[in-house]
């Protein structure tokens, strides 16, 4: 926790932070509470509603004494820079997938223009493919 003495020292800096954290605090009601630590932790819970340990590990926080918070800062950090990472992962997974829809469309277009210009030729094709097919299937049926 942090003590008295270091809140005096920095007063101006406490009561503006506490004011930009919870911005109900008034001027006044944190000069109540200039003198002690306790009183201070007490008149932010009453007027914001906030547990002492919120306001606690804020202090703390703002002192650098609270080696956890400054932790979870890290792993918030992290966390920013993962998710942006993965932010453009899913970016150029989803370019890369409308040049790869792009470019099956062309050989689907493509493949339909020659079975219309030649369709004996294709469904020759057609069949001696599903022959070998099923010559590949039949073949690896029988090894096992």
């Amino acid at each position: 926790m942090v003590k008295r003495e270091e809140i005096q020292g920095r007063w101006n800096e406490v009561k503006g932070r506490l004011k930009e954290h919870w911005g109900q605090l008034t001027d006044d009601e944190l000069q109540q509470a200039k003198g002690s630590t306790d009183r201070l932790v007490g008149v932010v819970q009453e007027k914001t509603g906030a547990t002492r340990s919120e306001v606690e590990r804020f202090l703390d926080n703002m002192f650098g004494e609270s080696v956890t918070d400054q932790l979870g800062e890290t792993a918030q950090q992290y966390s920013e820079a993962a998710q942006q990472l993965a932010s453009e992962a899913a970016e150029y997974a989803r370019d890369r997938y409308r040049r790869v829809a792009s470019q099956t469309g062309n050989y689907t277009e493509q493949l339909a223009e020659s079975v219309r210009a030649r369709p004996g030729e294709s469904m020759a094709i057609a069949f001696g493919l599903g022959i070998a097919a099923g010559a590949l299937l039949f073949l690896g049926g029988k090894r096992r």
